[in-house]
């Protein structure tokens, strides 16, 4: 089937309709504005309809979520479920796409647990795919389509498969035909020579032509539950080797179901995804919400801030999912006329930056923002569903026996949490910014959400490449580390999520920095989240990447921020406004300016390279600027310069004047994260 973007003839009436919720009654405090009472009255709604949709997951574990797609194929076939420029596939359509995918598996002898890679863009096909080899109990690896060489045979090593799906035209990899993509081919091509056993790689249209889509049969059927793996997703790699994480058929479900609660979502509603299909949210928690839904979902191929409302508009989507930085690249476009000709009643994501947030809202009149805080293969899941700027979520006193999150002190320094006199860690008071886990159920609990599933891969893989002493990702050691024993009492166990947050005296979290990123300097915490928000606030910054670089002769790390700015910045007036915003310790010591930040294709800015050219002017064509204490202004590092205070540095820097070391008003970065 093809679609064009303004055809909804298949999609209903349009706009969400309120499902009825039933059964929970929510003790909201009556003070407040009536604003703010219809925002607590409208969460507690969603928190309902979340829990009566995820509530009958454990009581059917026969039904997966590709049976979930051959229900809606059942009562409403000719709905449209996804949407693009390339093929768009209705329900039943998809189901029988589905079907030949899990006969293909069959034929090849897939058997239930063993892994099948798929490597291929944002489509339709995709989709299908991991349905229907899943359905028949194969489990997909979502390959990362934007790895290549070392980082994509390490990904395809740790799974081994025998089977790898592409889509494309013929060419050439390592001198044999091959089916793949021709933008895949040179990744591909890269990687071979790297796995320890080659796949077999089939192309998605030799699957659609040979197999039946007819509805399978119960000799065709295996027995596969909710408990059963059902995907490999990795990790972003942004600070190491990727990892596998193992997702259960009844983590996708909770994903699906429980979002779809969380957005309300219904046959009229369409969602428009441009993120990477091959990322859990982009390829299973978003489109999967809508699907659960009855509702349709456009798949872009790749993001593009000057198309993006123009495609949100002549789809006539309700929904859009971001993550990341992707606000504020649409924030620094120019004006259209489109950005406000849309209907999208729900913007949902994770990653909206307290300085963005009330532009992007305003400027594209976004009704409503669901931010969210969660992980693939994590156990904390946090809701924001008052719209409240700045917090990544909160959890309802009436719901935290269920959803057992807590921040425990941790040592920058030592880099571990803090325990007291028994051993055990310390909660964090209130504002207090500390380390995120989750508990880890001992009974099996029927929240799929709640459990740690680990990470796929061999202890120890031959041609695995990992750096030399840093253990093969994927591994038994790999899952423990995520995990801390001990925690409050003798025998528990909690998942690390690795993120340092803080919570108000409302329940609201607030993401302070990613373990790892803050750094020590002048004995005090540096938050780079912090500091990065300061620096964006700036005039003329559009981006700002903060990190910590090491000095000869001093203790810890100084401050560097790499920027960007659609302008000639004024340095000395950056200076004042850092001064007034952040303590001394906290200011950058050197500034880089870049043309462009390097991201993945989540948006998620890439530190490795900045933190290990450090400040060196000849590392890069960038110009670098030092903020000289005795001059008080940044001033440019040139190689005399960086000579000087190479040898220098750490001793000057420990008997910096008064101006630079203090800032009236500011309390320890803990108080103030």
């Amino acid at each position: 089937m093809t679609a064009s973007p303004v055809d909804r003839t298949a999609a209903g009436s349009g706009g969400a309709s309120n499902r009825a919720v039933s059964g929970t009654a929510c003790n909201w405090a009556a003070s407040g504005t009536s604003a703010n009472r219809a925002a607590h009255e409208s969460a507690a709604q969603a928190w309902a309809r979340a829990l009566e949709l995820t509530a009958p997951i454990a009581r059917r574990p026969e039904r997966i979520f590709p049976r979930v797609i051959e229900e809606r194929a059942a009562d409403s076939g000719n709905r449209p479920a996804l949407l693009s420029t390339r093929e768009s596939l209705t329900y039943r359509e998809l189901a029988e796409r589905a079907n030949q995918y899990s006969r293909w598996a069959l034929a090849q002898g897939i058997q239930k647990g063993e892994c099948v890679g798929l490597f291929m863009g944002n489509r339709p096909e995709f989709m299908a795919c991991w349905l229907g080899i899943t359905q028949v109990g194969g489990v997909v690896a979502l390959l990362n389509t934007n790895q290549r060489g070392a980082s994509l045979a390490h990904s395809i090593n740790i799974v081994a498969p025998r089977h790898i799906v592409v889509a494309g035209e013929p060419v050439v990899v390592a001198e044999e035909p091959v089916v793949v993509a021709e933008e895949l081919a040179g990744a591909f091509d890269s990687a071979l020579p790297l796995l320890n056993t080659p796949p077999m790689v089939w192309p998605a249209a030799e699957v659609d032509g040979r197999y039946s889509g007819e509805k399978l049969s119960a000799s065709e059927r295996r027995p596969v539950s909710i408990e059963d793996r059902a995907l490999y997703i990795y990790t972003s790699g942004t600070t190491g080797w990727p990892k596998a994480a193992c997702i259960s058929h009844g983590r996708v479900m909770q994903w699906t179901h429980w979002f779809a609660g969380m957005m309300n979502t219904q046959p009229g509603d369409r969602m428009y995804n441009c993120l990477p299909m091959y990322h859990s949210v982009g390829g299973v928690q978003a489109p999967g919400a809508v699907l659960a839904g009855g509702g349709s979902v456009v798949l872009r191929e790749k993001f593009s801030a000057t198309r993006f409302w123009a495609d949100v508009a002549a789809w006539d989507c309700t929904l859009i999912q971001y993550i990341g930085e992707l606000c504020r690249y649409l924030l620094a476009t120019e004006p259209s006329p489109q950005e406000a000709a849309h209907r999208i009643r729900m913007a949902c994501g994770n990653g909206l930056r307290p300085e963005v947030w009330k532009a992007f809202q305003s400027r594209f009149q976004i009704p409503r923002i669901l931010e969210f805080y969660a992980a693939t293969e994590g156990n904390v899941s946090l809701f924001n569903l008052e719209g409240e700027p700045g917090a990544i979520g909160r959890i309802p006193s009436y719901l935290a026996h269920r959803f057992p999150a807590a921040l425990i002190r941790f040592d920058v320094e030592k880099g571990e949490p803090v325990r007291d006199e028994r051993g055990f860690c310390v909660r964090c008071a209130p504002n207090e910014a500390g380390e995120a886990i989750g508990r880890i159920p001992s009974d099996g609990p029927t929240n799929y959400g709640a459990r740690f599933e680990g990470y796929a891969g061999p202890e120890s893989a031959p041609g695995d490449h990992a750096p030399a002493g840093d253990g093969a990702p994927g591994s038994p050691e790999a899952s423990e580390k995520k995990i801390l024993r001990g925690v409050f009492q003798p025998g528990d166990a909690w998942f690390r999520t690795g993120d340092l947050m803080r919570q108000d005296q409302r329940g609201f979290f607030y993401f302070v920095d990613r373990i790892g990123d803050t750094f020590r300097w002048k004995g005090e915490n540096v938050s780079t989240t912090e500091v990065a928000e300061a620096l964006c606030a700036f005039p003329g910054i559009q981006q700002a990447i903060v990190y910590g670089v090491e000095i000869p002769g001093a203790d810890g790390r100084a401050g560097m921020a790499a920027l960007v700015a659609d302008s000639v910045l004024d340095l000395a007036e950056l200076r004042v406004h850092l001064a007034e915003r952040l303590p001394g310790y906290a200011r950058p010591l050197f500034l880089r300016i870049k043309r462009e930040m390097q991201v993945t294709h989540t948006f998620k800015y890439r530190k490795i390279n900045l933190t290990r050219e450090g400040y060196d002017p000849a590392a890069s064509a960038d110009p670098v600027y030092f903020d000289d204490p005795e001059l008080e202004a940044y001033v440019p590092l040139d190689r005399e310069l960086y000579d000087r205070l190479h040898d220098r540095l750490g001793k000057q820097l420990k008997t910096a004047p008064p101006a630079y070391n203090s800032a009236p008003g500011r309390g320890s970065d803990v108080e103030n994260a």
